[in-house]
């Protein structure tokens, strides 16, 4: 049976949910598990409305990363302090002021109330739970170690974070400048250049073949301006959409992988990402096959994603593992296929891969660090380059008249 019911917290808040029980009995036995008092129960759902904007909210609404890290270190914390899981998921249900997650929360605690295991709970929202997730969660709940399983994750989760924003945030004082250097040669081009071409014209100057170029590119801004931010936005939709498809993934990763310093960044990023995931798996128990198929499918270079399926073929056949990372050096590192060899002789392959993570992460932030020093004088150059091939362009035909007479 369906209802619907109004309940109170201990801290004054009202609250409505919808959920499935045998009889309104249940609902109160677990409002009162929760220090909560029933307000009123109905059977059926809410009004029509009232759910319909629950569901629109939750629809357009999406959980963060940051949002999941605090959820991982959250639920850790709470079940080492005596908590039960379903308590845990309660409180945090009514913390959270994301809709989706709220919802997310919500069916995951009716699952786990009907002896459902958490890792199956996870697992039924797979936009919102990576596969990483709910294996270490897995791990965690059949070796009794839960609370660490999700401190390990969300640790991992964390560095990815960081590491992710480092990159990014590298990459936004070049686009800004890139921006604003095409945004100010349009508007150039659009208002400058044509009284420039006009008194060129008036005098019948002879103009060079820069110079033609530029006023060209400038008459067809001005007489076909909705062709041109036709172009434009086609240009933009269509790169859009080519990216979003597979190969069109696929090609971006891999010239990624070819612009200097970029590149470099790229590989040691996905270095770090690919040894911090094996090591947290492997630490919680994931058999090597297993983790290989997981950190598969969250690396985020498509080419990288052959050399772990490779590894999983092998592995299976017997053959070490850093065999495989050896043979592929022009992606990884020659240092990630030695030390896991290492590893593997030593059996302390989770704790290279833990420390060969911390060294390639540490790799990457100095690295984005001195991008700005290495960028900033090429963007230089080129905003330089830009200024002065107008300049001499449009001042080129002004000293021919000056000449002339």
């Amino acid at each position: 049976m369906k209802y619907t019911y109004t309940y109170t917290t201990p801290d004054g808040h009202t609250h409505t949910k919808a959920v499935e029980a045998e009889n309104r009995f249940e609902i109160y036995r677990l409002v009162r598990k929760e220090g909560g008092n029933v307000v009123s129960i109905k059977e059926g759902r809410a009004a029509w409305g009232a759910l319909n904007m629950e569901a629109v909210n939750a629809a357009l609404s999406r959980v963060k990363m940051v949002e999941k890290i605090l959820f991982a270190h959250n639920l850790s914390a709470m079940l080492a302090a005596g908590l039960p899981l379903s308590r845990a998921l309660s409180v945090m249900e009514r913390q959270t002021k994301n809709p989706k997650l709220q919802q997310v929360l919500r069916d995951i605690s009716e699952h786990i109330r009907q002896g459902s295991e958490l890792w199956r709970a996870l697992e039924r929202h797979p936009k919102v739970f990576s596969p990483l997730m709910v294996a270490m969660v897995r791990a965690g709940e059949e070796s009794g170690k839960l609370s660490e399983s999700l401190k390990v994750i969300a640790d991992q989760m964390e560095r990815t974070y960081e590491l992710k924003k480092k990159i990014h945030g590298a990459m936004i004082y070049p686009g800004i400048i890139i921006t604003a250097l095409v945004g100010i040669g349009a508007l150039m081009l659009t208002f400058i250049v044509p009284t420039l071409s006009q008194t060129f014209e008036d005098l019948g100057v002879t103009l060079p073949a820069t110079t033609q170029f530029i006023i060209t590119l400038s008459n067809f801004l001005v007489n076909y301006t909705f062709w041109a931010l036709a172009v434009l936005v086609a240009a933009v939709v269509g790169i859009g959409y080519g990216l979003r498809t597979e190969a069109g993934k696929r090609v971006r990763d891999a010239l990624t992988l070819r612009i200097p310093l970029i590149g470099t960044i790229v590989r040691e990023a996905n270095a770090a990402r690919t040894c911090r995931t094996l090591a947290s798996l492997l630490s919680a128990g994931v058999s090597v096959v297993k983790a290989m198929e997981i950190t598969e499918s969250i690396v985020q270079n498509r080419s990288f994603r052959p050399v772990l399926r490779e590894a999983q073929a092998r592995v299976q056949k017997g053959v070490p593992v850093s065999t495989v990372f050896q043979a592929h050096e022009h992606l990884y590192p020659p240092l990630v296929g030695e030390l896991m060899a290492v590893g593997e002789e030593t059996g302390e392959l989770p704790g290279m891969l833990a420390e060969l993570a911390k060294f390639y992460e540490g790799e990457v932030d100095q690295k984005t660090k001195n991008i700005s020093t290495f960028i900033e004088p090429l963007l230089m150059l080129l905003v330089g380059g830009a200024v002065g091939f107008f300049a001499i362009s449009m001042l080129q035909p002004i000293y021919s008249i000056t000449n002339a007479f």
